[in-house]
């Protein structure tokens, strides 16, 4: 097989496929959902999107569907799963009174969502209180608890992968802000004691817990009663906890169909930063440009992804090469062979690792230097204990000095400089706007920075020049359009939009398609005033 110089030594990680502009397993997200399904929820309303009162169980299954269409788009590698508790049907492993787990045939419990799924749940509401039924799970007498018994279900479908190579959740939406309210004495105390300790211990394994509270319309819900014990809130964050918590369901109801790429960990690197001296870093991605997802091909069948296979018959015979193939090239008339193994050690220029190789002023690095969205860095003690204190120690020197380091990294078929620039905290108004950290500016190298080229003659009859009224008057207009406390995130692409509510559509066999709204249409009304 002849060896291809060009195919051997390109670049894999070139173009929009590399693991910056996707969601890797590393950056996974599991998820349970968990509704409250007593009475209380069914009985309570508060105004929906037309004016029309809404329960707030239907409120917290609209919330869901929204987040799961959403999700498929934006976070396609998440896996979800529902959970309702105060049921009178029982449907989870553990066989535990009062949990319902709500999944669809050739599904797992926890798994990535799926068109079906959204459909049964969208119709769940008519068939709701015929097959699941709805009850309160906590009463005098009875030593049922379905609060803790909820909460061992949602820790259960929560052991799939590893807190290393995934985000686990648990989203609990209730109206109820004291579960326990209608017990007395040592039944109360028990019971609250054991649901604490259940939630500690899904804690300690890695998984957060998340309370959206449903306020009733006479009555604000009051965390303090349980929950405040049961999330671990005290002082700031404990008065900060409504209304950050009222901003992410209405984040919930409101979500567009964008593709954006949350800030999760891409990948944990080791930083050397002299012999013997190295630290642990999680890097993320801050902005990327949003496209279209791959195309996959289906099996016209079963609707099942095809895998690709690829297999070498033998010319003369036919029959398929099981040792693995070796490739060559002509030198001195002489064809020098080279097994795929050797072709990879050949490529394997990098280890991987960012290589710290010395400091330079500020003033060194331009603008052009920045060759493509630049990576923000941040330490981790998980491996490596003290990652934290050193890359302090290194932060805030650069910061004083008014330098940025240069390091070696890249995979093993891309190895590049890259400079590493300390960010200051910006906080307005106590609220932090900018973290504390290093960006990670990827730099060309001298074939990349191309000279700009004269477009006219360096005479100065032919080239039009502007006169300084001209400039100033240019100037100011610069000034009056600025756009202040602009945001990428404030806009949605039309065209995405457009593409998401079709395929939407689609999955969901719809009649209609979910009607967009173009953002970067100018404001008529506004140019009018």
């Amino acid at each position: 097989m002849d060896l291809d110089p060009e195919d051997v030594f390109k670049d894999e990680e070139d173009g929009s496929d590399n693991e910056f502009f996707q969601q890797s397993a590393s950056s996974k997200e599991y998820v349970v959902y968990l509704v409250d399904a007593s009475p209380k929820m069914f009985n309570t309303t508060c105004p929906g999107k037309d004016q029309k009162d809404e329960t707030h169980f239907h409120l917290a299954v609209s919330c869901i569907a929204e987040s799961l269409k959403t999700q498929i788009i934006s976070r396609s590698y998440d896996e979800v799963a529902i959970c309702f508790f105060n049921t009178r049907e029982k449907k989870n492993l553990q066989d535990l009174n009062g949990v319902f787990v709500f999944n669809v045939a050739e599904r797992e419990h926890l798994d990535r969502p799926t068109a079906r799924l959204i459909k049964e749940f969208d119709c769940l509401q008519e068939s709701f209180m015929r097959e699941i039924g709805s009850q309160y799970g906590i009463v005098p007498g009875s030593r049922e608890n379905s609060l803790y018994n909820a909460l061992w279900v949602a820790q259960a479908l929560l052991r799939k992968g590893s807190i290393k190579t995934a985000d686990k959740r648990i989203l609990l939406l209730t109206n109820e802000d004291d579960p326990f309210g209608g017990l007395l004495g040592a039944a109360k105390a028990d019971m609250t004691r054991t649901s604490l300790q259940r939630a500690k211990d899904a804690q300690d394994l890695g998984i957060s817990i998340e309370l959206l509270p449903l306020s009733c319309p006479d009555e604000e819900f009051n965390v303090k009663v349980f929950y405040a014990d049961l999330l671990g809130l005290d002082g700031e964050d404990l008065v900060q906890f409504m209304p950050s918590a009222g901003q992410k369901l209405e984040d919930m109801k409101d979500q567009l169909r964008k593709r954006m790429f949350t800030r999760r960990i891409i990948r944990r690197i080791t930083f050397d930063i002299t012999n013997g001296l190295s630290i642990q870093l999680n890097t993320y991605a801050l902005i990327r440009p949003a496209v279209p997802g791959a195309i996959t091909w289906l099996d016209s069948v079963t609707n099942l992804p095809l895998k690709i296979e690829r297999s070498l018959i033998c010319e003369d015979t036919g029959a398929l090469i099981q040792e693995p193939p070796k490739r060559f090239q002509p030198y001195r008339n002489e064809n020098v062979k080279f097994s795929m193994d050797e072709i990879s050690e050949m490529k394997g220029i990098s280890t991987g690792c960012l290589r710290l190789l010395g400091f330079k002023p500020l003033s060194c690095l331009k603008d052009y230097h920045n060759l493509r969205p630049s990576t923000f860095v941040y330490p981790s003690d998980q491996e490596v204990v003290g990652s934290t204190c050193i890359f302090i120690a290194l932060y805030r020197s650069m910061l004083r000095l008014k330098r940025f380091a240069v390091a070696f990294y890249g995979s093993s078929s891309h190895p590049q400089l890259v400079a590493l620039v300390a960010q200051d905290e910006v906080a307005k108004a106590g609220v932090q706007i900018e973290p504390p950290g290093i960006n990670m500016i990827y730099l060309p190298y001298s074939d990349d920075i191309r000279d700009v080229e004269e477009i006219f003659p360096d005479t100065d009859d032919d080239a039009p020049r502007a006169d300084e009224d001209q400039i100033q008057k240019a100037a100011a207009l610069i000034k009056r359009i600025d756009m202040r406390d602009f945001s990428v995130s404030q806009f949605a692409n039309p065209a995405l939009q457009r593409h998401y509510a079709v395929l939407q559509a689609l999955a969901l066999e719809e009649d209609d398609i979910p009607e967009t709204i173009d953002e970067t249409l100018p404001d008529e009304e506004g140019l009018a005033r």
